[in-house]
């Protein structure tokens, strides 16, 4: 869609907005959807954008991030600065949004801590559980493409596949967490609140920043935390909008190439590793680590269940949620 079609759209209620109205109204059960999706975006492997989808509200969250970003762009370029943000920052449904994020935020400032402990504590056990998300998580990329790959599809998932483990078999792949490292880290981590099925905590942890944002949330770090939640916000602002183009012009390759990565990725989980990361063969512990592995993947498969489940109903109910629509009118 052009700029002059989008800035015509942009101010108006979405086709969704004008069949449905807002839904969500309740401000406590908003700001337990919000605990909800932070618990699970400290959890690499689990997507906030699915938990979103299961608790019915993701069109909306789409829709109120499309508002946002739009009203940040009005407010740099024009054209009709202070009226053009007031009519964007009015579509945003924000009975919904404020206590969404303040659930979001207090579930990560109480889990934060515990996670990490765990992590530095039972590395391979939590490598386990994480392994086994991610892998029954693969599926929904994979479930939205369309299924039944061509050999174009294929090549892409081999070579999203290839070009993560390849990536993340770098010896710098754990980086340290430098203010230039954080920024694209937190800036394409906030993709998966568009992205169903792609875990931010587990793009952090690819990176080696997983432990250290946790650690830097959970002490209340208040520069760490600053400097990472101004290149969120450039993220969703940015990486977030050329997410949305994709998807809609390309969604089936975008769906095709993160379920590649995905499975690439997972050699960062592998339970068995050195100090330097190297793979292990497995040890006397195997049944217990494949055993969580299994868990976590029926974990995922068990929301995803229930995401069909929902988006079966809302549909029954003329209430749309088409899985495939991730990104609504004026993108």
């Amino acid at each position: 869609m052009t700029e002059s079609a989008a800035t015509t759209t942009t101010t108006s209620p979405s086709p969704q907005e004008t069949v449905r109205g807002p839904r969500h109204r309740n401000v406590l059960g908003n700001a337990a959807r919000g605990a909800l999706i932070g618990l699970v975006e400290t959890i690499p492997g689990v997507s906030g954008g699915t938990v979103a989808l299961v608790t019915g509200i993701y069109d909306e969250l789409i829709d109120s991030g499309h508002h946002l970003t739009s009203a940040v762009r009005r407010l740099v370029t024009g054209p009709d600065r202070r009226q053009g943000v007031l009519n964007e920052l009015r579509a945003v449904p924000w009975v919904l949004v404020v206590p969404l994020m303040i659930g979001m935020a207090l579930a990560v400032l109480l889990v934060a801590g515990p996670m990490a402990h765990l992590v530095e504590t039972s590395p391979q056990l939590m490598r386990a559980l994480f392994f086994g998300l991610v892998l029954g998580s693969v599926l929904v990329p994979i479930k939205l493409s369309g299924g039944a790959w061509r050999a174009p599809e294929l090549a892409l998932f081999a070579a999203g596949a290839l070009g993560a483990f390849v990536a993340t078999s770098l010896p710098g792949a754990a980086l340290e967490p430098s203010p230039w490292v954080i920024a694209p880290a937190a800036a394409i981590a906030v993709c998966a609140l568009v992205l169903p099925g792609l875990s931010g905590s587990f793009i952090l942890l690819t990176l080696g920043l997983y432990q250290p944002t946790l650690r830097a949330v959970d002490a209340l770090d208040i520069g760490y935390i600053a400097w990472f939640g101004l290149w969120a916000l450039v993220g969703l602002v940015v990486i977030v909008r050329i997410m949305r183009v994709l998807l809609v012009r390309h969604h089936r390759g975008t769906m095709v190439v993160l379920a590649g990565l995905m499975i690439g990725a997972l050699r960062t989980l592998w339970p068995w590793q050195d100090a330097g990361g190297g793979l292990l063969a497995p040890e006397a512990n195997w049944p217990l680590l494949i055993a969580t592995a299994i868990g976590g993947v029926v974990l995922v498969q068990l929301l995803v269940l229930i995401e069909g489940r929902t988006i079966d109903r809302d549909r029954d109910t003329g209430g749309g949620g088409d899985p495939s629509a991730i990104a609504p009118a004026g993108s």
